[in-house]
């Protein structure tokens, strides 16, 4: 249990000094603003009791800011200048950049936890930033290491297409009762592959302007999750510059005897099958095995997929002005068609073959991009589920259908008219 100032609130019970027994309790925390009126209406994720500049407080964490308010005994009716001194204070998650247990260690390497450290950055002038740290001192190894969970989730920034396309809203409630109802959905994956050796599983991918808006955000670590996120497709947006490739795919067979073959467990490619190619300047591609709804794509990244359909959605996006390319994009929050551009290609398919050209192009921008020495020679980055992979040549995307069962169920297909967000 956290322990607060005790002489504090002895004296303010007596009666004495109110005044100054509740400035002293109140958290001494220069950067903190009181809370504003929409943060009430937040969902609270978390609420736990820490220590606070020597203070026990109510810390209430929810989706977008960290609530605290001082705990003082019950006075009688009328300090009103008391309570105001102790209203909640409010820090929004934005500012917050790094997280980390906070532990006293020993001359023996034994550590003690002592609770959790929150890494601010706040700007102090129009050109400088000021950083500062919050300490919420709990003794309770399981109390931390929840809420210390739930901030390096927040600060993930991820847009967790798989909880949004399975459940409709990344809600831990909403997954639960699933489980509990034993909803099972079984789910396509795909395996990504280079050279014949296997890369990783995963349900999406972006190519060009996705795989490098998320390079440069990985690069700027310390931004919280919404401005690292803005940074990086600005400065990606500023510089605009299409992909030399060549496309390969096989398109996808519908027949009932060979979908039927491939939920069997035989995904293998029939010699009948006929690949098809392309060849061009891309802006951006996209192959995706699931709808990928999103905050920013309330409709999905591709909502002509779905869970288990047995297919891929590949999306080419052609060479075209900066101006043209943004309308596509903000296509992707609205109910409007994303694909209704005359350089937007959509296919489905079952495999898909990727071949960059230009390594020249690659190398030039890591190395703009980049520290010297740290960047991989000739590497494209590519933005799957997420999460930043750098391949030095063409790149295989297999569908393996039902793969796996996940518990969930699937998103009915919602007429474009109907289409509301409340997201955003």
């Amino acid at each position: 249990m956290p322990r607060g100032r005790r002489g504090s609130r002895v004296s303010a019970l007596e009666g004495g000094g109110e005044e100054e027994a509740a400035a002293a309790a109140v958290p001494s925390v220069p950067w903190a603003s009181p809370q504003p009126p929409e943060a009430a209406a937040e969902q609270v994720l978390l609420r736990g009791i820490f220590e606070i500049r020597r203070s026990s407080c109510d810390v209430v964490l929810s989706e977008r800011a960290l609530k605290w308010r001082p705990i003082q005994p019950e006075l009688p009716a009328g300090h009103s200048k008391y309570d105001l001194l102790c209203k909640e204070e409010f820090l929004e998650l934005k500012d917050i950049f790094s997280v980390k247990l906070k532990r006293r260690y020993f001359a023996s390497g034994a550590g003690t936890l002592l609770g959790i450290t929150l890494f601010i950055c706040l700007k102090k002038e129009q050109n400088k930033l000021k950083d500062s740290t919050l300490d919420l001192i709990n003794l309770s190894e399981d109390h931390c290491d929840i809420w210390f969970r739930q901030f390096k989730k927040i600060l993930a920034g991820s847009t967790n297409v798989l909880a949004h396309s399975l459940h409709g809203i990344p809600h831990v409630v909403t997954a639960t009762l699933h489980i509990i109802m034993g909803h099972i959905q079984p789910v396509d994956v795909c395996t990504f592959s280079s050279t014949g050796k296997l890369l990783r599983f995963g349900f999406s991918a972006m190519f060009g302007f996705g795989g490098r808006t998320l390079a440069l955000a990985e690069k700027h670590r310390w931004m919280s999750p919404n401005q690292r996120r803005d940074f990086a497709i600005m400065k990606a947006l500023a510089k605009l510059k299409p992909e030399d490739c060549e496309i390969s795919f096989l398109p996808f067979n519908s027949s009932a005897d060979l979908q039927e073959r491939r939920l069997q467990g035989s995904p293998k490619s029939d010699c009948n099958d006929q690949w098809q190619m392309i060849q061009g300047q891309f802006l951006n591609v996209s192959i995706m095995a699931i709808p990928c709804l999103c905050s920013v794509a309330p409709r999905g990244l591709a909502p002509t997929t779905r869970l288990n359909n047995g297919s891929m959605a590949l999306i080419i996006v052609r060479n075209t002005s900066r101006p043209e390319f943004i309308k596509h994009l903000k296509r992707y929050a609205s109910v409007k068609n994303q694909f209704n551009f005359p350089f937007v290609e959509t296919y489905t398919v079952d495999e898909v073959k990727v071949y960059p050209k230009n390594k020249t192009s690659a190398q030039s921008q890591e190395e703009e991009d980049r520290p010297n020495g740290t960047a991989s020679e000739n590497s494209f980055p590519w933005n799957v589920d997420g999460d930043l992979m750098e391949v030095t040549s063409e790149v295989h995307v297999k569908l393996h259908p039902r793969l796996i069962n996940l518990y969930g169920e699937s998103m009915e297909e919602m007429n474009d008219s109907k289409v509301t967000c409340n997201c955003l």
